[in-house]
């Protein structure tokens, strides 16, 4: 039976790897696939992955209706054996019930990638509603890490290398922004509490307020 399967997991943990990952295996044997995104850190149109590894997709724009798309796209005599949505945490709840009519009024399985939880921690509305709707959940095993070598869970949004809290829900960006600029860093649970990055861990070991160990 065609499924809606949520694939989900902090930054950096390969979401977007696994997305190519599939798109090629079914491509490679003969299948054919509509690829939804948004917001992708290659830009307007692209599905990439921090691999280097990138393809066409369709950009997904507010207010779109996807299973509109994918009808107009079959009754224009093409092929669409499956849908992959990535940057799934961005699309809209309605835009997320769209995806599961197409699983099931067209027997068409859907594939959506995408961030559970926002930098403060909170659902994003795609991301909730797919939890509500998919058939599965998978949460990705290839495992992010904290600085501090811990797994990763959560998301922190920085600024000049300090994690803020407040702010718009979606502001693109990257793990692999320069310092002065809004970045992204995942990380465990305790440090995203306190509120600590690694530029931050680092700042407080060099503090000449911190004694070195073994001082008399």
């Amino acid at each position: 039976m065609p499924e809606l399967v949520f694939f989900s997991g902090t930054m950096d943990c390969g979401k977007s790897t696994l997305a190519l990952q599939i798109e090629h295996n079914r491509s490679a044997r003969g299948l054919a696939g509509i690829i939804f995104t948004r917001d992708d850190r290659a830009g307007e149109g692209k599905l990439s992955s921090r691999l280097g590894l990138v393809t066409d997709a369709v950009e997904v724009e507010d207010g779109q209706d996807l299973y509109a798309h994918v009808v107009g796209h079959l009754s224009q005599g093409g092929r669409a054996d499956y849908v992959i949505a990535d940057e799934a945490q961005f699309l809209a709840p309605e835009q997320i019930d769209q995806l599961a009519r197409v699983v099931d009024d067209l027997d068409i399985d859907v594939y959506a990638f995408g961030i559970t939880t926002d930098f403060r921690s909170k659902l994003f509305p795609g991301s909730q509603r797919l939890v509500e709707l998919a058939d599965r959940v998978e949460v990705l095993q290839v495992e992010a890490l904290c600085w501090c070598g811990a797994r990763a869970t959560h998301n922190a949004r920085t600024i000049g290398g300090v994690m803020v809290v407040e702010g718009a829900q979606v502001v693109v960006g990257d793990v692999t922004q320069s310092s002065d600029e809004v970045g992204y860093e995942v990380l465990c649970r305790r440090h995203h509490r306190r509120r600590m990055t690694a530029a931050s861990a680092r700042a407080a070991a060099l503090s000449p307020d911190v004694l070195p160990i073994g001082t008399a």
